[in-house]
């Protein structure tokens, strides 16, 4: 296995970052449709980089798959791991909003849920569906918002991007 890491490590970054990042916006998207946890605006301009990253990824793959020169899947990676950054940042930014650091955007006013008699049609349940505020945390884990743990999967997922972009091969 290690064998395999050093011998092709953009192969290697390129496929294990892949398959994390649909894992992080699978959970994501698992959180909001089965566990109700509906997201705000800053919360969906997260996932962003994920969307545009997995693409970029799933093109290093292929890249190196069809053994193209290293320094396309390489460039592709370096795409990956700049959005990642992107994306951490965006997690900096919300999470500062959440501790009160700074103020969020206007977009970020949310409300409740309004209640009363179910709607008609689709346009008057979107009428009756507002999102979140981005000022507050749905949820805390060892004290990090989903927010402040896209922080972290995010930085991850940008060093082993990088990693895939300089490391070198063994023969």
């Amino acid at each position: 296995m290690m064998n395999a890491l050093k011998q092709n490590p953009e192969r290697s970054s390129a496929i294990l970052v892949t398959i994390a990042m649909v894992i992080v916006v699978g959970s994501a998207l698992g959180f909001e449709h089965i566990g109700g946890y509906l997201p705000c605006y800053l919360c969906l301009l997260q996932r962003n980089p994920y969307y545009i990253g997995i693409g970029i990824g799933l093109l290093a793959v292929l890249s190196s798959a069809l053994r193209m020169p290293v320094i396309v899947t390489r460039l592709l990676l370096a795409i990956v791991g700049l959005l990642m950054l992107i994306g951490m940042g965006l997690g900096i930014y919300h999470a500062g909003v959440e501790w009160k650091f700074w103020e969020g955007p206007a977009t970020c006013a949310g409300g409740a849920l309004t209640g009363g008699p179910a709607p008609v049609n689709v346009l008057e349940a979107l009428n009756a569906t507002k999102a979140p505020s981005c000022t507050e945390a749905t949820l805390r884990v060892l004290g990090l918002s989903f927010s402040g743990w896209n922080v972290v999967t995010s930085a991850a997922l940008a060093a082993l991007a990088f990693w895939g972009v300089f490391a070198r091969r063994t023969a």
